[in-house]
């Protein structure tokens, strides 16, 4: 395996994912969240960087293949338990990201089934907007989660455009996190069932 920019980048990526909860573990809040938050951001633009980069400088590999969608999967699976924890198993966060997590996990296997023929799911442009979403929600909800323990109210002002009384930034952040993680789970739900349905005539039996 030869260490180029984008691998080097892609193998950062899978570094940056148990680095989440460690913040929870050697931070105090907000801090943690803060910091979680910048780990997360970060890495996910690593995610852009890398297939950028790699066919930029045709720096294409397959150890990149391999570990890039790992890499994301890592990702979005483990700050999805952090946030799912400190929200205080919010049922609205928990059910997209049951969605989430089965899929990631449905398709992985599938995956290792087919084994060399394991090439017939490619990524799709769908795909990849499925993990820009998901990456975007867990951002604002990492944002929610922080600004939470600040508690920071709007201004009076801001009561004119038609937002109850008492309205916070964490709970405006809180809220549009939880509608981007929903239609990042469709996404997922729809990607996972073109995957399976793409696979369906290597799973038939043999007459």
């Amino acid at each position: 395996m030869v260490w180029t920019i984008p691998n080097i980048l892609t193998v950062l990526r899978l570094c940056a994912a148990p680095g989440v909860p460690v913040m929870f573990l050697y931070f105090s809040r907000p801090w943690a969240d803060f910091l979680a938050l910048t780990l997360f951001v970060g890495a996910a633009i690593t995610d852009w960087f890398d297939g950028h980069l790699a066919r930029l400088w045709k720096q294409e590999s397959r150890f990149g293949a391999m570990l890039d969608p790992i890499a994301d999967k890592a990702m979005v699976v483990i700050a999805i338990f952090v946030i799912t924890g400190y929200s205080g198993m919010n049922p609205w966060l928990i059910l997209p990201a049951t969605v989430i997590v089965f899929r990631e996990i449905f398709v992985g296997g599938l995956r290792e089934y087919l084994g060399n023929k394991a090439g017939t799911l490619k990524v799709t442009k769908l795909a990849k907007w499925k993990t820009t979403a998901q990456m975007v929600a867990i951002g604002v909800l990492f944002l929610g989660l922080g600004l939470a323990t600040l508690d920071v109210p709007l201004p009076p002002r801001v009561g004119r455009v038609g937002l109850p009384p008492g309205t916070t930034w964490a709970g405006i952040a809180t809220w549009l996190g939880l509608f981007l993680i929903w239609v990042a789970a469709g996404l997922t739900a729809v990607t996972g069932w073109d995957y399976f349905r793409k696979s369906l005539p290597y799973l038939k039996d043999a007459p």
